[in-house]
């Protein structure tokens, strides 16, 4: 058992998961069916962390505390840094804080039009329509990502799986990928620092950086006072676990452990399912009171 000083008893998680999505953004499953199944699956301290929106919070919590589960709101940023697009993971902030709620409306604005644009580059390929099949298949109107993409590409049978259809069509440098201005990395630790939340590196193994580019990322997110960093993550591999936990230790960092669940049949691995983190770093629940 660890205490918090001046606070009341914490008992350690066992089994943590801070980055997993419902269909508020690209998940296949409602808040409250995540939070079910983070229960079913021995999750004992839990975050609903869906792109660029917070609606989705209060319907989890709710469940979450319903079934026993300790709850933190959560959300995963978009950004992008030297033109490369990364995201940020917020934790443990105030939900309704105003310059979090309306820097993240401003940032889902622009969303459609990115989409307009991703349908119009498929046209232009021979593959129409996308743009209004993929729309159909968006729960929250505000947010359509490429996953909803990818999953109406899979349905006309464009390639039998998402991970094809990203492969093919939706990563930088193929036909469906258009670029998009998303908001800086200052921007997006001054809206989760002004609610008090911690700042996250999301899945870092997932961008395409050079070890150099990575190290100066890392320096200017520690400068602006990040906090922690993904170092389990359901698409790193053992080594970028053994890599990501030397730069944690480097930078003093925390680390983070998150599945980034979005249904049965599309994640790398399923909630709460994730090894543990190694035991000398120190785990981000720690900053969240």
């Amino acid at each position: 058992m660890l205490f918090f000083p001046l606070l009341t008893t914490f008992v350690s998680p066992a089994n943590f998961d801070f980055h997993c999505h419902s269909t508020v953004s690209d998940g296949l499953m409602p808040p409250q069916e995540v939070a079910a199944r983070a229960a079913a699956n021995g999750v004992d301290c839990w975050a609903l962390t869906d792109h660029d929106d917070l609606g989705g919070l209060a319907v989890a919590r709710a469940t979450a505390e319903e079934l026993g589960l300790r709850f933190y709101n959560g959300v995963e940023i978009s950004i992008e840094w030297n033109e490369i697009p990364i995201h940020i993971v917020g934790l443990g902030f105030n939900a309704e804080q105003p310059e979090l709620v309306n820097g993240l409306t401003d940032l889902r604005s622009g969303r459609l039009e990115r989409a307009r644009r991703m349908g119009d580059a498929l046209a232009a390929i021979g593959i129409p329509g996308v743009f209004e099949g993929a729309r159909a298949l968006v729960t929250n109107p505000q947010l359509i990502s490429r996953a909803h993409f990818a999953r109406y590409l899979v349905s006309i049978g464009i390639a039998p799986d998402t991970s094809g259809v990203f492969q093919h069509y939706l990563v930088p440098g193929k036909p469906g990928y258009v670029t998009h201005r998303w908001v800086s990395l200052a921007d997006a630790l001054g809206w989760i620092h002004a609610a008090g939340g911690v700042a996250v590196v999301a899945h870092p193994g997932r961008y395409r950086m050079s070890g150099g580019e990575m190290r100066r990322f890392l320096d200017e997110f520690h400068d602006l006072g990040g906090q922690a960093i993904e170092v389990m993550s359901g698409s790193h591999s053992p080594d970028h676990v053994l890599h990501f936990a030397r730069l944690a230790r480097h930078y003093a960092f925390h680390a983070s452990r998150g599945s980034d669940f979005h249904g049965v049949k599309e994640s790398y691995v399923d909630l709460g399912r994730l090894p543990q983190l190694p035991q000398d770093l120190k785990p981000v629940w720690r900053l969240l009171q």
